[in-house]
């Protein structure tokens, strides 16, 4: 996971950066939070893509947590999730709750999202789905966390020989202004076969207002439109049967852009029966980020899955690079239909 999505401006025009940040101040102008992005989107792609809801005839639940730039006490997330299909109506539904803390605990986020696809058939095995979400956010700030260009000074940084902190001009929001929520609007669309999938999606439809203030300083403060391109392939070598999940070579590639942010994964994942393991090169913007391993296991419905992002930017590898944790509980056997999927959605169950 890269953060890659501006989430929230402080300020328009005020440069502020967390306490972590201070030793890279000027890589972004002014700062930015981000949406999270999961290394293993595979384990949770609603979160990418609306349309992708309903990839499995049972009910299918994910937790996810990332801990990103453990040195700096960057990012951490979390999220859970379920969908499931509804054959009958052509139609597939999900949820999920994600929880991002950036800055231990300077910006907190929260997101609760549901969502619902439809699916046509093109013809035997082609198929299109068209997917719609809507998500309630609240933002939470803690001001005295946040550390200003006047607080720093070049000898102490920004805390004196006294241990006091040096203070700031900057004028905090009222003591009701700490959080702030909206309403989130996105949709996608999702094209697959047995072999080939290809997917776009546009998150913040709605362009809406993420700022803590109500004054002049709320100027351009609408969150712009994310978009999202997800392609990949599956080569079978052995089909699944019973007590063998298959062996088969995936691989894909994501393409996330939002203002001047983007980010670029590309990689396979290879699936050996229970064991599967796969790897991912990380672009952002046009400088190598990270690299990325996973590796995991599946037992009958329940699949782990962990993985490691080898940071390649000028944060360099005294960051913790980035550790990431999934778990999948797919109960298709309740339903006695999961041999008969006839697309390439393996990696995703």
């Amino acid at each position: 996971m890269w953060n890659i999505t501006p989430r929230k401006k402080i300020r328009p025009k005020l440069k502020y950066h967390l306490l972590f940040f201070t030793f890279i101040i000027g890589l972004y102008s002014p700062v930015y939070g981000q949406d999270p992005v999961y290394s293993q989107y595979f384990n949770s792609p609603i979160l990418l893509n609306p349309a992708f809801a309903g990839n499995t005839y049972g009910p299918n639940f994910t937790a996810n947590y990332r801990n990103q730039w453990p040195a700096f006490d960057a990012y951490t997330t979390y999220s859970v999730g379920y969908d499931q299909r509804f054959e009958t109506f052509n139609s597939g539904i999900g949820m999920y709750i994600l929880a991002d803390d950036a800055g231990a605990g300077s910006l907190k986020n929260t997101k609760i999202s549901g969502m619902y696809s439809y699916r046509l058939s093109i013809d035997r095995v082609s198929n299109i789905r068209f997917g719609l979400e809507a998500s309630y956010v609240q933002s939470r700030l803690d001001w005295n966390k946040l550390v200003f260009f006047d607080q720093l000074d070049p000898q102490f940084g920004a805390v004196g020989p006294d241990g006091v902190r040096f203070p700031s001009n900057e004028v905090p929001p009222d003591a009701d202004k700490v959080s702030s929520s909206y309403i989130d609007i996105s949709t996608g669309v999702l094209y697959y076969n047995p072999r080939f999938y290809a997917g776009v999606s546009f998150s913040h439809l709605n362009g809406p207002d993420y700022s803590f203030f109500d004054d002049e300083r709320n100027v351009d403060a609408n969150l712009p439109l994310r978009t999202t391109i997800m392609l990949g392939y599956q080569h079978t070598l052995l089909k699944p049967a019973r007590y063998h999940y298959g062996t088969f070579i995936a691989p894909s590639l994501l393409y996330a852009r939002q203002g001047d942010f983007s980010q670029l994964n590309v990689g396979a994942l290879f699936n050996f029966n229970q064991l599967f393991f796969g790897g991912w090169y990380r672009l952002s913007g046009k400088n190598g980020d990270a690299a990325i391993g996973s590796v995991g296991w599946r037992y009958e419905y329940i699949r782990f899955s962990y993985s490691y992002d080898f940071t390649l930017s000028d944060l360099g590898i005294n960051s913790g690079g980035s550790h990431e944790i999934g778990i999948t509980v797919n109960l298709d056997h309740l339903y006695n239909k999961g041999s008969r999927y006839n697309d390439c959605f393996a990696i995703f169950r």
